[in-house]
């Protein structure tokens, strides 16, 4: 599609959340990428203009490339939605859902789709007793963050309040997961289409905002080095727990493993990093599908409610 047929776009990036750097970095490769294909794209930052320059501006279109709260968690789509204007990825509650990690998985839960044994803390919470419960090492996060913020592994008893009250900063909402030792996954998904599974191997203890976005020694295998039957179990296992919450366009879903080989859901990310370390680039190129025809595919997608 040629770019001419998308009208005047807004690619929609940086905003306040506390994954605005990476927002930043993500906004300016779409930018590009859609200007090198034509398309008459324009960059929004909501820290720097309101979002009622949207329509004074005639803006046809956005891509919305921000991450975290008031860009991915529903805000943003209700704000496009009212003023007409089609966007990408998930709509309102498809992104508020996937935003809280408890909601998600309550729903899934519901849906019979597996996610790893996990409990919702508070200040009183018998720490001690969800040790014991969930066994160590343990993850806790905070509900609403993305991008690992707020994310710490507890190995050592006695070590869950700590980290409790670190998640806590971030958001009132904290969970403790039980840690699978099969390994971290991760399945992009382009419409209705699952891209190839990447497996996650961090150098450090798990896969935290510095692994994700600093450093350069974070091992991502494609192919996964799963059998093919796995890979496909994967696969249809992530299309499913994106369907069943609502989203569209484009995605990613989280995955882990057991020791014995059970895939467990943990989380979908409706607006995915589009840096030079993300995900969904990576696997798109792995599928035959480069930077820019990615970002045209997205486009191509967006729409309303």
């Amino acid at each position: 599609m040629s770019g001419v047929n998308f009208g005047k776009v807004a690619v929609m990036f940086g905003g306040d959340s506390a994954e605005r750097e990476v927002s930043l970095k993500s906004g300016s490769a779409v930018l590009k990428a859609l200007r090198t294909a034509g398309v008459d794209a324009h960059a929004f930052d909501p820290r720097e203009k309101p979002l009622s320059a949207l329509r004074e501006e005639h803006f046809q279109r956005a891509f919305i490339a921000m991450h975290g709260r008031g860009g991915e968690d529903g805000s943003l789509q209700g704000a496009l939605e009212l003023m007409g204007i089609p966007y990408t990825g998930s709509g309102v509650l498809a992104s508020a859902l996937a935003m809280d990690k408890w909601r998600t998985k309550l729903v899934w839960q519901a849906a019979g789709i597996p996610v790893p044994e996990y409990a919702v803390l508070d200040a009183a919470s018998d720490f001690a007793a969800v040790e014991r419960r969930l066994g160590l090492p343990l993850f806790v996060k905070p509900a609403n963050e993305g991008s690992s913020i707020g994310i710490s592994k507890v190995k050592q008893p006695g070590g869950l309040k700590a980290a409790y009250q670190e998640a806590a900063r971030h958001d009132p909402i904290v969970l403790a997961e039980r840690f699978l030792a099969g390994g971290e996954f991760t399945v992009g998904i382009l419409g209705d289409r699952a891209l190839p599974v990447i497996r996650i191997v961090p150098s450090g203890e798990f896969y935290d905002y510095e692994a994700k976005y600093l450093r350069d020694d974070t091992e991502y295998r494609i192919p996964s080095g799963l059998p093919p039957e796995r890979e496909q179990e994967m696969q249809q296992i992530a299309l499913r727990a994106f369907a069943i919450l609502g989203g569209r366009g484009w995605g990613r879903v989280d995955l882990m493993q057991d020791d014995a080989g059970r895939v467990y859901a943990l989380e979908v990310n409706t607006s995915p990093g589009m840096t030079d370390h993300s995900l969904v680039p990576m696997a798109a190129r792995a599928a035959g599908i480069g930077f820019e025809q990615l970002v045209l595919q997205v486009l191509r997608e967006a729409t309303l409610g």
